[in-house]
């Protein structure tokens, strides 16, 4: 723990090191692919190195994660906390209606096992990729290298349990993951007491607020921190709906500390609520989407990295910096400086009752976060 009486927090938007980024680590799977234009994923990598040049495959396991290892180990965070959003397996069982499937291999862990996660998120659109064994080997593999994952399970039971990570003063960071309909979660990929899946909600409603904060409150004690962390929403644009805002805020009123969202390929809205977190998006992290036209005004490929500064005691935000970064060659460099200011002005643009402040380092605060809300 900082000092201080803080806690301090890294999370990202979604980590995908499957189709592409798996076919550039020292051992690929199989690249087959079932998409409408592209049957095998070395086709990503080409892309890739047409717009920003050659990638020296095979690359080191930390390759795709760049400057976000060197931001994290000055950071120093007390929990780590990602979104993992590919399937780990060898399975080629490919699950029927999907357009796209992510897979890594499982040789290929130490490409995240070298951030060190202290949470791997799986409430996602791809984690059931490769069918319920694909999830079974998936989960196999995460928890014998020692990773705690939230979001998905066997069963329900551990599909919404939280992870508990305990704190030196007493306390936990709770770390708690559901997966909406909305963000492209199949139905039936809903896990149950019979059945192996994900957190699954299907549409954001009071209802299933109040479900979600029944599950807080039944393990939430005095000095813990929760985190609700949500795959939701559509890939492209600004807009944040109604229903996803208020979804969000009955998490707060109901006990959660930070409600970290994604799935959209950009950065989305900050918000401030009771001076708690709201991360409305976080955007892509890791990824094969370089080279990939189409939405280029949005500018997927600038990333940032959050680290979330709360109060030990409360759970208020007490600091949020956002470092940015830019994709390219499928690793995560700096991003120059004109990047930066564009981020800048977008967040700025799109927050809510925020106003986000370039420092003359390079990162994005807000400004006084704590008196907001």
């Amino acid at each position: 723990m900082n000092g201080g009486g803080t806690v301090t927090l890294f999370v990202c938007g979604d980590v995908m090191l499957g189709r592409g980024v798996d076919q550039i680590l020292a051992r690929p799977g199989d690249p087959v692919l079932r998409e409408g234009y592209v049957t095998d994923a070395r086709a990503y990598v080409s892309m890739a190195e047409s717009v920003s040049g050659p990638i020296p495959a095979p690359v080191d396991p930390a390759w795709p994660w760049g400057e976000a290892l060197r931001l994290m180990e000055a950071s120093g965070p007390d929990v780590r906390i990602v979104n993992l959003e590919t399937s780990v397996t060898r399975g080629d069982a490919f699950e029927p209606g999907k357009a796209v499937h992510y897979r890594m291999h499982p040789a290929n862990l130490p490409a995240l096992t070298v951030a060190r996660p202290d949470v791997c998120v799986l409430a996602n659109n791809h984690v059931r990729d490769f069918g319920r064994d694909g999830l079974r080997e998936t989960l196999d593999v995460l928890h014998g290298a020692g990773l705690r994952t939230a979001g998905a399970g066997r069963g329900a039971e551990e599909a919404y349990a939280p992870v508990a990570l305990p704190l030196p003063h007493g306390g936990r960071v709770l770390v708690f993951a559901l997966g909406v309909a909305d963000s492209g979660i199949p139905a039936d990929w809903a896990a149950t007491s019979e059945s192996s899946g994900v957190a699954y909600v299907p549409e954001l409603t009071p209802a299933t607020a109040a479900a979600a904060v029944r599950r807080v409150r039944r393990v939430k004690r005095p000095g813990d921190i929760v985190v609700v962390s949500v795959h939701w929403g559509s890939n492209w644009g600004y807009l944040v709906p109604r229903e996803q805002r208020r979804f969000a805020h009955a998490l707060v009123d109901g006990g959660a500390d930070v409600v970290h969202g994604h799935s959209s390929h950009h950065p989305r809205a900050v918000e401030v609520y009771r001076n708690r977190l709201i991360l409305h998006g976080c955007g892509d992290f890791i990824d094969d989407y370089e080279g990939i036209p189409g939405y280029e005004n949005y500018r997927d490929d600038l990333r940032i990295a959050y680290f979330v500064t709360l109060s030990s005691d409360t759970g208020e935000l007490t600091d949020l910096r956002m470092e940015p970064l830019l994709a390219r060659r499928m690793r995560l460099e700096p991003a120059p400086e004109q990047d930066r200011a564009w981020l800048h002005d977008t967040l700025d643009r799109i927050g809510y009752g925020v106003h986000v402040a370039l420092g003359p380092d390079g990162a994005l605060t807000l400004r006084k976060p704590a008196a907001l809300g």
